[in-house]
């Protein structure tokens, strides 16, 4: 058998995080504040807590996967002694001062707490492609690698426990602006006309090796962008620009929304406007904050 693992909190995501530590072979231990949810768990290995301060003793490492943070502090408070030298997980979504908050609570208890972030439908829990974002100590983490390894691949951001907050508001931004471009696109060339038709599961089959250029971009840009120097090479914003028009007209000709073209041809604009034509698109992200040197 595998080590022990303990799990507070048996919804449909705190259910399945059980389940895949089951299914790997951990010993584990689970409660939730109503009963009756186990029963699945049980069949399949775990063992059912009649109470969280005895769930919480069965294991070094526990896992808490509740609605909110006000649940986290009502189930994890009354078991502060209980919990002193043992490994806190909390994978409950909250904000970045919620995340601080009860991480200094756990500081002050003698509890070594990891702050987590999902980065999954229930439906992705256990497949290591799909990546599980923590913080907190280093050495923690690296003790129960194996364990959290269960759920996804795990990966530490750093000590700050408002990091996977902030990673995950930022990565869902990307996940939306993504799949927002990409459905404009199966519109534009789903929609009537010369070259038009074309199916939305032909189209992602080239948009799936036409990323590997975009994320090629995104390497070459962060750099820039940490450096706040912008050099256009071979694709300057002008070039930008001018074919953002085409998308424009060719959205109007197939009677596509034009918001996104738009928006793109607007915040490009605004840069050339101000002088940096000759610079990459990651200047762009000058533009994008509220504030700063444009």
């Amino acid at each position: 058998m595998g080590t022990k693992v303990t799990v507070l909190g048996l919804g449909a995501m705190g259910a399945t995080l059980a389940g895949a530590f089951t299914a790997a072979g951990h010993r584990t231990t689970v409660w939730n504040r109503t009963a009756g949810r186990a029963a699945a768990l049980t069949e399949r290995g775990a063992v059912e807590a009649p109470s969280a301060s005895q769930a919480v003793a069965a294991s070094p490492l526990v896992v808490i996967c509740v609605s909110a943070y006000d649940a986290v502090h009502d189930v994890v408070g009354p078991l502060a002694a209980g919990l002193a030298g043992s490994t806190l997980v909390n994978l409950t979504s909250g904000s970045p001062p919620q995340a601080r908050e009860t991480a200094a609570w756990a500081k002050r208890h003698g509890i070594a707490y990891l702050e987590g972030a999902l980065m999954s439908t229930p439906s992705g829990i256990g497949d290591p492609d799909f990546l599980q974002l923590y913080s907190g100590p280093r050495a923690a983490f690296d003790k129960h690698r194996e364990t959290l390894a269960a759920l996804g691949h795990p990966v530490h951001l750093g000590t700050d426990p408002a990091l996977p907050s902030v990673y995950d508001s930022a990565l869902l931004g990307l996940l939306w602006s993504t799949l927002t471009g990409w459905l404009h696109s199966v519109a534009l060339i789903g929609a009537e006309g010369p070259g038009g038709g074309v199916t939305a599961t032909d189209f992602t089959d080239v948009v799936n090796r036409w990323m590997k250029s975009v994320g090629a971009l995104m390497n070459t840009y962060a750099p820039q962008i940490d450096a706040g120097r912008y050099p256009g090479g071979e694709f300057p914003l002008t070039l930008h620009l001018s074919m953002m028009d085409l998308l424009a007209h060719a959205s109007e000709l197939r009677g596509v929304e034009p918001g996104l073209p738009d928006f793109l041809k607007e915040l490009t604009g605004r840069a050339v406007a101000a002088g940096h034509g000759d610079d990459s698109y990651a200047r762009l992200v000058e533009f994008v904050r509220k504030s700063g040197n444009r």
